[in-house]
């Protein structure tokens, strides 16, 4: 049995190429201003640790009695912009979504007419994304919670242990399964409520007929597909370090403008090295989202060349496959 997932590896490189080529500076453009949203990367965090004496009363300078309530209400502020800037973020990326297979679907970019056309469809894949998160929260918080709860109930050294390797798969489940389903619902649940005009629920229920009765092809799939994520991100991040090193060559001239600014005049001087601060990081987030273009496309045709093989009425892209294959 032929696998799908390898026999597309060189036709969406086919398709990649005819969509790119000749080089548009305007289709390149938007495709990296909807690339911005859609290839965000994850954002990590680091948990702060506290340390308790053995008494369990905290020193006299971790008293959170005595810090003072406009301290309180300036970390709730930003807490609260973080949120929001996320959930922005999120939103709009639930909507490019749709944008990004509709150009390829049409062979043309265009953003607010395919915005405005997909609204609602994102906002729906947003609530979608919003609850799977939530969903995965809840679940992680439940599992540490069990893996603390008995460390404070001073249980043995060995029986920590015990729980711990019972726990850790649990939280390898859990990632994996959340990470199925996201992956899945945007390679081909977006697609199919293209086709089907319906929303996230129907359209899985719509897709799920379909994974089930060629599993092996989707389980081929997700290999191939994070092996091929794995190197074009890996692709992405060289050039754009190679890009970034190039472009410290300007910023380092208006770096030592600014130092010489504050030298002679530091209020002048420290606006200066926030701007040039500024447009470092706008120039390489620029340089990202135009050096990823090639790699989301390819990886979107890729799924889309899979679904289309695995059941007919939800091929978007017949013409863009025949191309390939000439």
């Amino acid at each position: 049995m032929a696998l799908y997932a390898l026999e597309a590896v060189d036709d969406a490189y086919r398709a990649t190429s005819a969509f790119l080529r000749p080089v548009d500076r305007s289709r390149w453009l938007k495709l990296a201003l909807v690339g911005l949203f859609v290839g965000t990367p994850g954002v990590g965090a680091n948990g702060a640790q506290f340390s308790v004496p053995a008494d369990g009363t905290a020193p006299p300078d971790g008293d959170l009695s005595t810090v003072p309530p406009e301290v309180w209400l300036a970390v709730a502020v930003a807490v609260g912009l973080a949120v929001l800037f996320v959930l922005a973020v999120l939103f709009v990326g639930s909507v490019m979504e749709f944008v990004l297979v509709e150009s390829l679907r049409r062979d043309d970019v265009q953003v607010r007419a395919y915005w405005s056309q997909h609204f609602r469809r994102g906002t729906r894949l947003f609530g979608f994304r919003l609850a799977v998160g939530l969903f995965v929260l809840a679940t992680v918080l439940v599992l540490v919670g069990l893996l603390v709860a008995p460390l404070t109930l001073g249980v043995s050294a060995a029986s920590a242990v015990v729980l711990a390797l019972v726990l850790i798969p649990a939280f390898v489940v859990v990632g994996i399964v959340t990470g199925l389903v996201d992956g899945f619902t945007t390679m081909f649940v977006v697609p199919v409520m293209l086709v089907e005009e319906c929303g996230v629920l129907a359209g899985w229920r719509r897709f799920w007929p379909t994974l089930a009765g060629a599993w092996t092809q989707y389980l081929a799939y997700a290999v191939v597909s994070f092996v091929l994520a794995l190197v074009g991100g890996l692709l992405v991040a060289a050039v754009t370090a190679i890009l970034a090193v190039l472009l410290l060559i300007p910023i380092g001239v208006l770096a030592g403008i600014g130092v010489l600014l504050f030298l002679a005049t530091p209020a002048l001087g420290i606006p200066a090295l926030v701007l040039v601060g500024v447009l470092f990081v706008a120039g390489l987030v620029a340089a990202a989202a135009l050096v990823q273009v090639p790699v989301i496309t390819y990886l979107r045709y890729f799924a889309l060349l899979v679904l289309g093989e695995t059941n007919a009425e939800f091929d978007l892209i017949p013409d863009q496959r025949e191309v390939a294959r000439r």
